[in-house]
């Protein structure tokens, strides 16, 4: 196995086109695939670094596949302005130092808390570079959002986890920082409480921006709240309006029980540990899952397993599960398809584990076939290595 580093989209479609069978990565914060590491080549984008072009009024940034995230952010604060998706970072959760880069970002559509009201990594993805396997440099998309083929392909590589080519730059738009943040917590629900009552939130004119739920095991690694369940529901804006808005939505779920306010420093503080699943992010590789499922449904895919430490965001329709020792796949996916259907995920498992298991939703025919001729077209040679089973 080798691992390289291009420098250049020449230098990389002359790596593709040399060797015959990669691995495409970031910085590697994100390895979640059925990735061995023994018969593969690393290709790496991280060597491709540097914003190339930001200006705070256009509300656009194009950078290069291999810059930090923390780069980006660094230069997004000084404009004033955020990437509205509020990208997770899987580095704790994985137990790694990795740098996450904003290829890897968007390679993986890494969506956190906002992104049930806001869209996913995609819908702010505008424009891209890329090397296919074939070693042709491309470009699709551009500095604005347009219904053509070139957006298509932007949409496509977006969430693709590296299987279809490596990027070598991307343009996404960003909006601009809140004035601040406040969050109501309710205390002591249930799961099917607190389900209740994110909808009954949701259905206010509030404008909610962060709806999760911790029962009590979970909700223990937050030590300001004692022994206590807790509902998050976070508002966002200018000062005057988030203190009327809070005022409104305690009145309105003042049936659901004891509530208390949490203020801009603290919100900020704990939506971050829930954007990077920090209760889980315990050293271990104990087998953790991602479960994506309708709002009203997350919980009841809990209750069917029997799980006892899970936790909810996205108003209840994305679970964050740990299980006790083996990913246990089919029975996962037995509940979620029992119960309406949806998606799993297996983010952390032992390295046996993952090569054992199906990490990635298994595809329907139909959806199969679609995905086999995007690749043919992206990879006619299969030198992308795709993280499914052989």
């Amino acid at each position: 196995m080798s691992v390289f580093e291009p420098k250049s989209e020449e230098e990389c479609a002359a790596i593709i086109l040399e060797g015959d069978s990669f691995e495409i990565q970031g910085g590697g914060s994100r390895a979640v695939g059925r990735f061995d590491g023994n018969s593969r080549n690393i290709l790496s984008t991280k060597g491709m670094s540097g914003i190339v072009d930001y200006e705070p009024a256009e509300m656009v940034m194009i950078a290069k596949a291999g810059t930090p995230v923390s780069e980006i952010e660094k230069a997004l604060k000084k404009g004033g302005q955020r990437m509205i998706f509020e990208p997770l970072d899987y580095s704790g959760l994985l137990g790694n130092k990795s740098k996450s880069t904003i290829g890897g970002l968007i390679a993986t559509n890494a969506s956190g808390p906002r992104r049930f009201v806001a869209g996913a990594a995609r819908d702010s993805f505008l424009g891209v570079r890329f090397v296919n396997g074939k070693g042709d440099i491309i470009k699709a998309g551009g500095r604005v959002m347009k219904n053509v083929t070139g957006l298509d392909l932007v949409k496509l590589l977006a969430g693709s986890w590296g299987t279809l080519a490596p990027m070598t730059e991307v343009t996404f738009k960003v909006v601009p920082q809140v004035e601040t943040e406040a969050t109501l917590v309710l205390l002591g629900l249930s799961d099917e409480k607190a389900a209740q009552a994110m909808a009954a939130a949701m259905a206010t004119s509030c404008e909610i921006t962060g709806a999760s739920h911790f029962p009590v095991n979970v909700a223990s690694s937050f030590k300001e709240f004692g022994d206590n369940s807790v509902t998050l529901l976070r508002l966002e804006g200018f000062k005057k309006s988030v203190k009327l808005r809070i005022e409104n939505l305690q009145k309105a779920l003042s049936s659901f029980g004891e509530q208390l306010i949490l203020n801009d420093k603290q919100t900020k503080a704990i939506w971050a540990d829930i954007r990077d699943v920090k209760p889980f992010a315990d050293s271990t590789n104990t087998p953790v899952w991602r479960v994506s499922v309708a709002p009203m449904t997350g919980y009841k895919v809990v209750a069917e397993l029997g799980a006892e430490n899970a936790f909810y965001d996205w108003q209840g329709g994305l679970v964050w599960l740990r299980m006790d020792a083996a990913p246990e796949a089919d029975k996962v996916r037995a509940a979620i398809s029992k119960l309406g259907g949806g998606h799993a995920t297996l983010v952390r498992a032992s390295a046996e584990q993952r090569l054992s298991t199906e990490v990635f939703q298994p595809e329907n025919e139909a959806v199969a076939a679609i995905s086999k001729r995007i690749r043919e077209q992206f990879d006619p040679m299969g030198k992308f290595y795709t993280g499914r089973m052989d």
